[in-house]
């Protein structure tokens, strides 16, 4: 007995399929927006939060 049923047809071959990734709006460079900093505020709904670059190369962003 099998607890995932399988499908009774093979998928449709012409059905769109989703990307494994998908991308909202833009890509920005971080240098972009730090601009030379270690980190900015960014506002955003009534909320302060804060991107900072670590010296390892990450970003981390915080409220």
């Amino acid at each position: 007995m099998s607890l995932h049923p399988r499908p009774t047809h093979p998928p449709d071959a012409s059905a769109p399929v989703a990307p494994s990734h998908s991308v909202v709006g833009c890509a920005m460079e971080s240098a972009d927006i730090l601009r030379g900093q270690k980190a900015v505020d960014i506002n955003h709904n009534g909320l302060t939060y804060r991107l900072q670059a670590t010296r390892l190369g990450k970003l981390i962003l915080t409220k």
